[in-house]
């Protein structure tokens, strides 16, 4: 549709960049949150679909199927179990808001905590949709470094220090604890109490983000910060993006009613998707247990051929440590490997990555790195995208050496 009306001048100060047109995924593509398709419960979920629709469907007739703004009861009611059993929170229905994924749980957050010229504390490599939101909403973002535990104690300790002498109270300190985004790290039970013990000291909130928690290679995970807190004073986010199927846009946040009751005021868009909510509530209580170990099993099988591809194609040249669950596999370059150069040269050729200062607040440190999903691929796919990417940053970059790659294969 082509149209002569220029809406140029109506646009406010401060938008977005406008979005590129869609044009379909990477022939390689290793972006993205996406997980494993075949490990979609897709019979599962087809059966949960009729069992709901069967049980209560004309519910559907009436906004939040009568359940109150919070979202679907049974849901909820699931959620409380789980969260008990596999993170160690004791909480209620009540203390539970089911989201349209953990994005909305981000910007309803934000929305509720902060305003333009405000400073929160960050793990220095971490997601890009929280960081991408800060920048739009001019809120400051103080890193502090990583390292196989997480966030570094000492580091923040000595930045909540100097922030104090200069009259700056941080609005939060968000972390991935548990399969660090994009590190794969898991915060020990030690390190998680000493940072509650610097938020009490400095007044400062938590903000838990636990979306990857689920998938956790050995089936063990520290208690959530938030099941850790005597004060109240941790806010935590789930979801079931990476548990069940990204697409679903299904998340939670457990907060006290002091905050979630102002986030219901500004959650204004009526109710989270009902239908996705009947059939992950009816679904999950039955099989969620079972289910979250074979796609873990998955998962675990493909970090393997990745990281095998990796060795094979360019030998020394990729380092990386191998992460404790998850999706992603962070991977440093060669210094003179700008990966925000290589992703353009990379796409050319049909291999999509997510380079390295999208996902920093320290542009330099990251500009050599890049994030890999190696979810959804498949595990000709990933040996086969890891070909062509070595390949692209040879001819790019000069690495790897192809001698030095004849030599790894031999």
């Amino acid at each position: 549709m082509t149209s002569s009306f220029d809406f140029a001048p109506l646009f406010p100060a401060g938008l977005p960049a406008p979005s590129a047109r869609w044009t379909g995924l990477a022939k390689y593509s290793f972006v993205g949150g996406n997980n494993d398709s075949e490990q979609v419960p897709l019979e599962g979920l087809i059966e949960a679909t009729n069992l709901a629709l069967q049980r209560e469907g004309r519910s559907l007739a009436t906004y939040g199927l009568a359940h109150g703004p919070q979202g679907y009861l049974p849901l909820r009611e699931f959620l409380v179990t789980k969260l008990k059993r596999d993170a160690g929170i004791t909480c209620t229905v009540d203390d539970l808001l089911i989201v349209s994924g953990s994005l909305q749980a981000l910007d309803l957050v934000n929305a509720t905590l902060l305003t333009r010229g405000d400073t929160v504390i960050f793990e220095q490599e971490s997601y890009q949709g929280a960081l991408t939101r800060l920048a739009r909403l001019g809120v400051n973002v103080v890193g502090i470094p990583l390292d196989k535990d997480g966030m570094r104690m000492d580091v923040l300790a000595a930045t909540l220090v100097d922030l104090k002498s200069r009259g700056i109270r941080p609005k939060y300190i968000y972390t991935i604890p548990t399969v660090q985004n994009p590190t794969g790290s898991i915060m020990p039970e030690n390190r998680r109490t000493e940072l509650l013990r610097l938020s009490s000291e400095y007044d400062v909130p938590i903000f838990e983000d636990d979306c990857y928690a689920d998938l956790v290679w050995s089936g063990q995970r520290p208690p959530a910060i938030h099941a850790m807190s005597r004060n109240g004073g941790v806010i935590h986010i789930g979801s079931f993006s990476k548990s069940i199927a990204p697409a679903l846009r299904v998340g939670f946040v457990v907060a006290p009613w002091d905050v979630m009751s102002r986030m219901l005021a500004l959650k204004t868009d009526a109710g989270s998707g009902a239908l996705e909510q009947m059939v992950l509530a009816t679904y999950c209580k039955p099989h969620f247990s079972t289910h979250v170990p074979a796609l873990t099993k998955a998962l675990r099988t493909k970090l393997d051929t990745l990281m095998e591809a990796l060795n094979e194609q360019f030998g020394t040249a990729a380092e990386f440590e191998e992460p404790e669950g998850g999706i992603f596999l962070w991977v440093k370059l060669p210094d003179q490997v700008d990966t925000l150069k290589l992703y353009q040269a990379a796409v050319a050729a049909g291999v999509s990555i997510n380079p390295g200062p999208e996902w920093s607040t320290n542009k330099n440190h990251s500009s050599s790195r890049l994030r890999l999903c190696f979810a959804s691929p498949t595990h000709q796919q990933i040996r086969e995208g890891i070909a062509v990417l070595a390949e692209v940053c040879r001819k790019e970059f000069g690495v790897p050496a192809r001698s030095a790659n004849v030599e790894k294969r031999a």
